[in-house]
Formats: structure tokens, C-alpha cells, sequence
């Protein structure tokens, strides 16, 4: 049977000349109406009259089916995924282990708060993540709700191991919605603005950001200059923890140039600071390894994951080395649904996708088909600067031509284009300039080529 199949195909026909099918979605592209059709936009009509005004949809398209590469909508349409629920369905919608241990959790129960009356699954989800994150250290983790939640609680543990406040993020980065983690995030419309004032004690330091360098710097030296303004700023020994995207996600796919984060992490050692790598977007086999910190070799203390741990379901976590972790005391961490029994099992099942079906081989393997498209692209549109990103995290930045001067208004037509299309994209950075892709990892490379053709035709348009 076709109808399981869950990792990416080396073409388009399946047995007997059959389009394969993934969780029961055929996996082709289908416009049977305009982009949005009439149910969509009869939908969207309710969507305004009884969903708060800030909350944004990027593409108006209601889904009822989705699995593998394609969102089915209301209409019909069948559309390619280049956007993942901005990284979430990492191992696709309705992925069969997902979906047999939902289904299974939720004969047996849905909820009693592991606070209360705890479960194994919260424990297993733990055991898998001490497992799993970077280093051989003894490790614990704690279970949360959501990307913003997990950032937080990580600066809790942080300011209680360490006793001090202080707490440095770079240029560019997106930690979340709450209070602090807006603090955190650098751009402002439209995650900040009118929601001030902000929690304190947060500090900025410059990234390492290669295609918007005055001068060639490399990773030793951009630390260099971030660690020169924390030291002057703030000091080293007022600083809780330094907290950096290892791949910046909402910032704009920002790879620092080799070097940065290591010598981050190495000055954060010598002066009893928490090094955190937020892998809530790059985590769980996106950028080719299973987290993007392995990329170089670092250890942080503390990592904190969302997203594609639990293939769609809302769960976030905090793992990091014991005698941290274990320093806040009883009841100090936790909340209501933190490690939700039903996310637990969803969780499990995505690991264990990832594991057996080598999902970051096939994030390197999307990255083989992507890159050089995306590449030869840009040496035939000189809006594109720059092409960047790792496995199936990839990016392009949009620019007036021969400049670095941010092109937003290009990189907004162009995604247009590919949504009326039927292709799914998702911008983002600073200057809202990036289109950046995010396929699952179980797209079959037909969807792929067949993605890019769109694009690419949307930048001939």
C-alpha cells in the first residue's frame, strides 16, 4: 500500500502508474478554483467576524486534509507545503506513528496534569530528549506548552542556578510572545509594537550575519565584537545566560559565519554564564542534523525545543545539564498542561520517525535537490542576494539589485505569486525580505521540483 508511505519519493508515479499517496493524500498539486476559492473566502467571512482582528492568516486557504507534501482546502485545491505550519510538521500531517499513539492515548485518557497525578509518557518524552540533545552528560528535562513557554522557563532556570539577572540575545532574533521573550526578540512590527513596556534586563549584542557585513568578518571575530559590547554593556559577571537561535528562524535563516557560536559558547564557560541554544525551529533533523548546534560541535547547557518534537500537537521542552536543571526547587516549574499526556504520545510517535526513517538524511537530501535550484535562480535574478540555510531550513534574501537595500515589496509580489499558484510559502526577516522554505521531510522530490518551478516562475512574472 501506498497510502503509509512516509519518506520522500524519487518521483511521481507510484505502482501501476499510480500517483502515490502519503496518510491518504494524493500527492499531487490541484487548483480546481482560484486561490482562495469560494468556500475558503465564505470561511474567511466567519474568520473576521468572530476571530480578534491580530490574528493574522498568511494564506486565507481552509485546510481539511493534509499528509506528506499537500494541504488539501475546502475548495478542493491541493497545495504544495513549502512552509510545515512554519516548521512544525517536520514529519508531515497525520504521520502514522503520530497518529496510532494519539489515537491510542486518547482511548485511555486525555488529561490529569502530571503535576498532580504524573504519567509515563511525560517521562518517556524526557528520557527520549536527555537521550537525544546534544552531549554525554547527565541531563533532565522539564515538558511545556509551547516554543515561549520552554525560552522562558529556560531564563527561570538560568537566573535561579546562576543567582544573576542579566540575560544577553542577539540582533535578529525571535524568542517568542510573551513578555520577556518579546524583550528577547529583536524586530518589532509586528510582534512588539504598542505591547510594551517589556521585562527587563535583557541585553542585545550584534550577530554574525555574512551577507549584511560591512567588511568580511568570520566567526571568531563577529564573537569577538558581541562578546566586546556584552563585556562593556553589561559585564560578564552579571550574566545569567547568553540565548541565541543556532540558525535564526523569524529573523531571517541567519547562519553565522563558522566559528560564531562556538566561540560564544567557549567565553560563556569562562565566565560561569549558561550558553542556550533555542532550537525551537532548527530542532528535530530540520537543518540536517538533529539539532543545528551539532553542526559545530557545541554543547549547550541548556536547549530548549517546540515545534517539530510533537508533529502538530502543542509541546515544548527544556533539557539541560543536571545539577542546572536541578537547581530550582520543587513546584518551581511546571504548568496546567505542560507535557499534555496526548502530546506526550504525539511526541513519540514524530521521535521515532525521525529516528527510524532518518529524517535528517532526508533534510540533507532536500538540501541537495533545493540548493542548486535555488542557486541557479539566483544567478539569473539579480534581486536575489544572498541563498543560505541548511537541509530543509533554506532561505533567499531579496535586494535591490547590486545592493544589500532590503527588496520587501519584491519578496511580497513573488510569495503572492507562488500562493495563487498553489504553493505555499512563508516569509520573514528583519526586513521582511526572506522567503524562506520549509518543507517536510517526508515531501516526495517531485513536490519539490515541482515547488521550485513554481517559484521560479513566479520570479519571471
Amino acid at each position: 500500500m501506498t497510502d503509509t508511505l512516509q519518506t520522500p519519493l524519487s518521483g511521481a508515479a507510484a505502482e501501476g502508474g499510480r500517483v502515490a499517496t502519503i496518510s491518504g493524500v494524493e500527492q499531487r498539486r490541484i487548483l480546481t478554483t482560484p486561490i482562495p476559492g469560494p468556500r475558503s473566502q465564505a470561511l474567511q467571512a466567519r474568520k473576521t467576524a468572530a476571530v480578534a482582528a491580530g490574528v493574522g492568516v498568511t494564506l486565507p486557504v481552509y485546510v481539511v486534509r493534509a499528509g506528506g507534501g499537500i494541504l488539501v482546502d475546502a475548495d478542493g485545491n491541493q497545495l504544495i507545503d513549502f512552509g510545515s505550519g512554519i516548521a512544525v510538521t517536520t514529519v508531515g500531517n497525520a504521520a502514522p506513528r503520530v497518529v496510532e499513539g494519539v489515537h491510542e492515548q486518547v482511548d485511555r485518557f486525555t488529561h490529569t496534569c502530571f503535576m498532580v497525578t504524573p504519567y509515563e509518557g511525560y517521562v518517556e518524552v524526557c528520557e527520549a530528549l536527555n537521550r537525544l540533545t546534544p552531549g554525554d552528560h547527565e541531563k533532565r528535562s522539564a515538558l511545556f506548552n509551547s516554543g515561549a513557554e520552554a525560552v522562558e522557563n529556560a531564563v527561570k532556570i538560568a537566573r535561579r542556578y546562576t543567582g544573576r539577572d542579566a540575560v544577553a540575545v542577539f540582533d535578529h532574533a525571535y524568542h517568542g510572545r510573551t513578555n520577556l521573550t518579546m524583550a528577547m526578540t529583536a524586530k518589532n512590527m509586528p510582534y512588539k509594537d504598542g505591547f510594551g513596556p517589556f521585562a527587563g534586563e535583557i541585553y542585545r549584542a550584534p550577530m554574525s550575519y555574512p551577507f549584511r557585513e560591512p567588511a568580511p568578518i568570520d566567526g571568531p571575530a563577529a564573537a569577538a565584537r558581541a562578546i566586546g559590547v556584552l563585556e562593556k554593556q553589561v559585564g560578564a559577571n552579571r550574566l545569567a545566560a547568553v540565548v541565541i537561535e543556532p540558525v535564526h528562524g523569524e529573523g531571517g535563516f541567519i547562519v553565522p559565519a563558522p566559528g560564531f557560536l562556538a566561540a560564544i559558547a567557549e567565553w560563556c564557560a569562562s565566565n560561569g554564564i549558561l550558553f542556550i541554544a533555542d532550537e525551537i525551529q532548527s530542532g528535530f533533523a530540520r537543518t540536517g542534523d538533529l539539532f543545528a548546534c551539532e553542526h559545530e560541535g557545541v554543547v549547550p547547557d541548556l536547549i530548549t525545543t517546540a515545534k517539530g518534537i510533537a508533529g502538530g500537537l502543542p509541546l515544548a521542552g527544556v533539557t539541560g545539564r543536571a545539577e542546572v536543571m536541578d537547581s530550582v526547587h520543587s513546584g518551581g516549574l511546571g504548568g496546567t498542561y505542560g507535557g499534555n499526556p496526548v502530546a506526550c504520545a504525539a511526541a513519540l510517535g514524530a521521535i521515532a520517525t525521525i529516528e527510524q526513517d532518518d529524517l535528517a538524511g532526508a533534510a540533507r537530501r532536500i538540501e541537495a535537490v533545493m540548493r542548486p535550484r535555488l542557486e541557479e535562480l539566483a544567478g539569473r535574478h539579480p534581486q536575489i542576494g544572498d541563498v543560505r540555510g541548511r537541509g530543509a531550513m533554506l532561505a533567499i534574501e531579496l535586494v535591490q539589485p547590486g545592493t544589500t537595500e532590503p527588496d520587501a515589496a519584491t519578496t511580497s509580489r513573488v510569495s503572492a505569486a507562488c500562493h495563487a499558484a498553489g504553493l505555499v510559502t512563508l516569509t520573514c526577516g528583519t526586513y521582511s525580505n526572506v522567503l524562506r522554505f520549509l518543507p517536510p521531510l517526508v515531501m516526495p522530490e517531485h513536490l519539490l521540483a515541482e515547488g521550485l518551478d513554481i517559484l521560479a516562475e513566479a520570479f519571471s512574472a
